[in-house]
């Protein structure tokens, strides 16, 4: 058996602070002569970090030591003189010589600062208590010792907050914050000089050889203000008829014939969320045709389009649509796009005002021609005797037909069996299908048909060219691809996937969630106008994080890769392929199918409220003053109070404060009135209060009850 005093100098902490270990453990003393069993001895030592007293007799012995350290006799210190003297006789070339290659070695730490001996940075807001003694060089249980004093009760393998850390290091010279993560810069992508070059050997076309093509026109405008209606009736057919909510969702290109004169049309969508289609749109025209309603003037999505076209270096023609309503005010419109600084020609300005109707059919002719007028004003030219370029205007993944895309051709003539590139997928054309659904052998200038024949989807937008042969177009598609991927495993520009610790573990400044979603679409110009709008949520506290977007189908990887990813699946205008929807009941992944944007983003928006914690708003409900401490066990002691102020309650949180400082904050372990329980006790009234698991209060201190409110977060 040992005493309290021999037992704390084996530890390496005082008595007093020994004493409160034991209280902690339950083991009652009556002071530093008394005496501990040899359990009592191993009970105190687990909680210290030890795996027994001699381990603790040594390491104090050895620190106590190495603290004090015994002089050397003078013999050693003669004995130790000559072999320094005789270093310090070292030919002084070998110096000189390292001297040199030291000058020239380039500094390597140089560019790095010398980190700071006193300052800890931390990885999480949080720290086990034994890893933080390492990093400040102490004992654990010195550190121990110290939230003792800080009535904060911890063994050596519980974690501490970055509050408490930050309190202990500055008694002890040191600067503890959390590390702040640094970014990489990211890495651009870098195109071979071979690929380049195959993509741009293009020759420059001669005077002769250029002929006059088509003009490309793209109707634009605010949602609803009759831009497809309008188109339907220059081509007398029905395309809105067939779309959900008589809204157009995809890009479509026709091609129109008037008076021996051919015209393409893109027909853009007019909801908002497709700002990325319509600025696409845009900028593969010619012509654009400004749709506004005479009866609602201009809206933002006009305004949207306005700044589109202007950015396109496009020509501009406005077409007043509903002329027919008897709200139709066109005075007003002009005076609108006057505010936005288009000038029409009735007020003094150069770009063309049409009054049209997609109801009766007036002014049609009239916009035709000037269309025409402007075309030929424009001088459009292009080469139709050369290997066909373009762009691509939609693309998705057809039963029966397998990839398909939409295109645009540019310049050249585009013919069934050639060989071309589009994007970074290569095909050979197997058959061209024009915007009425007839096979066609060859497509010139300003023409749109789908191709089919490619290896893979392309994305919308993706330039394509003709190529001598199917070897030159794989060579190059695989090139591209071996590209794409080693800019995606090179992780420059690749956001870091969030861990646990960062998801949970964050303060309150930094917490941020994410929300994984997989975007299947018919189309991939709906896949790229979804993405647009999740990423146009704008959100501090929830990110939006898209695993994967391909045009097809749902099919069970998609399921296997949400259950690996846990993300949901959004479909739109999409269907499940078999066995989808059994996999997605296995696994537990939820599959939503759509067919109108705005129910999409509106779901979203919703799910990503729905992960945000309640945010926690604290209420002071009253406030009680101890007038007398009544001790029933050295463990256990009630607070007579006078209720001051409000009211306290049984199931309040309470902060006892002495002055401004804070001794207390937790539970009421229990809430009397006189010999009997209490539910609640009001202003005037006396009470007894007993703290959970805190005895350390005197009479004059203030108790202050609160509660915490849960109040729904915004994103």
């Amino acid at each position: 058996m040992m005493t309290v005093q021999e037992t704390a100098k084996d530890v390496g902490v005082s008595a007093e602070e020994l004493i409160e270990i034991l209280g902690d453990i339950d083991i009652v003393v009556d002071g530093p002569e008394s005496e501990l069993t040899k359990d009592q001895i191993t009970q105190v030592c687990d909680e210290l970090g030890y795996g027994s007293i001699e381990d603790a007799r040594e390491d104090n012995v050895s620190a106590e030591e190495e603290e004090e350290p015994e002089a050397a006799p003078a013999e050693e210190v003669k004995e130790e003189a000559a072999p320094v003297a005789a270093a310090e006789e070292a030919p002084v070339e070998e110096a000189a010589a390292e001297e040199v290659v030291a000058k020239e070695a380039p500094p390597a730490a140089s560019d790095e600062p010398a980190k700071d001996p006193t300052l800890i940075e931390l990885k999480k807001p949080k720290v086990i208590v034994k890893d933080f003694a390492e990093m400040m060089g102490m004992k654990p249980n010195m550190v121990i010792a110290e939230l003792m004093r800080m009535n904060v009760f911890a063994s050596i393998n519980a974690e501490i907050d970055l509050k408490i850390a930050k309190q202990i290091g500055e008694k002890h010279g040191f600067t503890v914050r959390k590390e702040e993560k640094k970014k990489a810069a990211p890495q651009q992508p870098k195109t071979s000089k071979k690929v380049q070059a195959k993509k741009l050997a293009e020759a420059p076309d001669t005077p002769d050889a250029l002929l006059p093509r088509p003009p490309v026109v793209t109707f634009m405008g605010h949602v609803d203000h009759g831009k497809t209606s309008l188109l339907d009736k220059v081509r007398n057919t029905r395309v809105t008829a067939g779309e959900s909510g008589g809204i157009t969702q995809h890009i479509g290109a026709y091609t129109v014939e008037l008076n021996d004169h051919k015209i393409t049309f893109l027909d853009t969508p007019g909801h908002a969320a497709f700002t990325a289609m319509r600025a696409r749109g845009a900028n593969l025209t010619d012509i654009a045709v400004l749709v506004v309603a005479a009866d609602d003037g201009v809206m933002p999505q006009t305004i949207e389009a306005i700044k589109h076209a202007k950015a396109a270096g496009v020509c501009t023609i406005i077409a007043m649509n509903k002329m027919d309503l008897r709200a139709a005010n066109p005075d007003r419109l002009k005076q609108q796009l006057q505010e936005n600084e288009i000038m029409v020609e009735d007020w003094g300005g150069d770009i063309g005002c049409i009054p049209v109707s997609a109801e009766t059919g007036e002014g049609i002719d009239s916009l035709l021609e000037r269309i025409l007028l402007e075309s030929e004003m424009l001088e459009l030219k292009a080469n139709p005797n050369k290997p066909a370029t373009g762009f691509v205007v939609e693309a998705q993944m057809e039963p029966g037909m397998g990839p398909t895309a939409s295109v645009l051709v540019k310049s050249g003539t585009l013919k069934v069996g050639d060989n071309v590139i589009c994007g970074n997928y290569w095909g050979r054309i197997k058959a061209l299908i024009s915007d009425q659904g007839k096979k066609i052998r060859t497509a010139g200038p300003s023409t749109a048909v789908k191709i089919l024949g490619l290896t893979n989807v392309p994305g919308a937008g993706d330039e394509f060219q003709v190529l001598a042969s199917d070897k030159e177009a794989k060579a190059l598609s695989e090139e591209l691809q071996a590209e794409e991927r080693a800019a995606q495993l090179g992780g420059g520009a690749a956001p870091k996937k969030m861990s646990l610790d960062d998801l949970f573990g964050a303060g309150a400044g930094d917490e941020k969630k994410e929300l994984k979603v997989i975007i299947k679409a018919d189309v991939q110009g709906s896949v790229e106008a979804i993405a647009h709008s999740l990423g146009g949520i704008k959100s501090d506290k929830v990110e939006i994080n898209i695993i994967t977007n391909d045009v097809g189908n749902i099919t069970v990887n998609d399921v296997m890769l949400a259950s690996a990813s846990d993300a949901i699946i959004l479909g739109f205008h999409t269907g499940n392929e078999n066995g989808t929807n059994a996999a997605a009941k296995r696994e537990g992944v939820e599959i939503r199918l759509y067919s109108i944007i705005y129910e999409l983003i509106e779901d979203v928006e919703s799910a990503m409220k729905g992960l945000l914690e309640p945010e926690l708003r604290e209420q002071v409900i009253g406030e009680a003053e101890v007038r007398e401490v009544f001790e029933l066990s050295k463990k256990s002691k009630i607070a007579g109070c006078m209720v001051m102020s409000g009211r306290i309650t049984s199931k309040a949180s309470i902060r006892i404060k002495r002055g401004r400082d804070i001794l207390f904050e937790g539970l009421i372990g229990s809430l009397k009135r006189f010999q009997n329980d209490a539910a609640e006790v009001r202003q005037g009234q006396e009470c007894g209060i007993r703290p959970e698991n805190f005895t350390n209060f005197e009479a004059g201190d203030t108790i202050q009850a609160y509660i915490v409110e849960k109040i729904t977060q915004e994103l």
